[in-house]
């Protein structure tokens, strides 16, 4: 038996950007998105550029492994207006 331990793989992450207008009642809806994004550094440029054209953006990643239904807590990259509570 080895004495060998692999090395664990890091785990991919989903990297998110969403923005959110207000109805006619003033709740929030999803006016873009959920776009995955390639890097955070996309998402946080993305998000900026829809910050003034809706009432509020989030960008967000997490780890996750969807395949086996793993997902690491949430990390706020950028955040503009009215967004609702990340869960």
């Amino acid at each position: 038996m080895s004495d060998h331990v692999l090395p664990q793989r890091k785990m991919p992450k989903l990297i998110v950007v969403m923005a959110f207008d207000k109805d006619d009642d003033g709740n929030l809806f999803t006016a873009f998105g959920p776009a995955d994004q390639r890097s955070e550094e996309r998402a946080v440029t993305l998000a900026r550029s829809l910050a003034d054209k809706h009432a509020g953006v989030i960008a967000w990643s997490r780890d996750a492994n969807p395949d086996l239904g793993e997902y690491g807590a949430p990390t706020t990259l950028f955040t503009a207006g009215d967004v609702p509570d990340m869960e």
